[in-house]
């Protein structure tokens, strides 16, 4: 199973690091940063909410109607020209539904540990939303899931296959007042790092080689 690791490691996801730096204008370093730590809680959020039949079934319904990987077959083409506005429009959907209330506590959570303005944050994940859904489309087409367990399953092994008590980490935060103390915690959960506060850094460093 092809986790969030293996998709940031992959010549694809340095590609996928690059168009978003170059279409947002951000340092692609601080673009990786914002990335490893949005990605979790983005798939996190979406394991949080097909607990219920209904959500499970909303989020199968939009990837097998809209979300079906498609948007990775060309990431240099959907960079090249700039990120069309339906892609970005798209996004802002896919992270209303998603985070709901919790999208501004997320946003300034993440600018908080990555130095970017909220704003910036704000467009990175709109950009971001759609690829990651495009990404979870996929794996969920190649590993033939039809339910909300499955769909369960499948998210939990994209976030590094970790025992429930490390996957609440990512539902704490999504209920938590905002202090974001966790985030580190789920990014080197999800990197398999024991690096916690300001580890994001070095993680990154060796992850990317700079």
């Amino acid at each position: 199973m092809a986790g969030l690791l293996d998709l940031l490691n992959s010549p694809m996801g340095q590609q996928f690091i690059s168009g978003v730096a170059g279409q947002t204008g951000q340092p692609e370093n601080k673009t990786a940063d914002v990335l490893s730590m949005a990605m979790p809680l983005l798939l996190g959020a979406m394991k949080k909410n097909v607990t219920s039949p209904q959500g499970a079934q909303g989020l199968m319904n939009a990837l097998s109607s809209k979300h079906d990987g498609s948007i990775l077959d060309d990431l240099g083409g959907l960079f090249g020209g700039g990120v069309d506005e339906s892609v970005v429009s798209d996004g802002a959907g896919i992270l209303g539904h998603v985070f709901g209330g919790k999208q501004a506590q997320v946003e300034n959570t993440l600018s908080q540990k990555s130095g970017l303005d909220a704003g910036a944050i704000a467009q990175i994940l709109k950009i971001a939303a759609p690829i990651v859904m495009g990404y979870l489309g996929r794996q969920t087409a190649q590993s033939n899931v039809k339910d909300a367990s499955g769909m369960n399953s499948l998210l939990g092994s994209m976030l590094g296959g970790q025992p429930q008590q490390n996957q609440s980490l990512i539902t704490t935060l999504l209920d938590a007042d905002g202090d974001g103390s966790i985030l580190d915690d789920v990014a080197g959960m999800v990197m398999g790092t024991s690096k916690k506060r300001g580890g994001i850094g070095g993680l990154l460093g060796s992850l990317f080689g700079k």
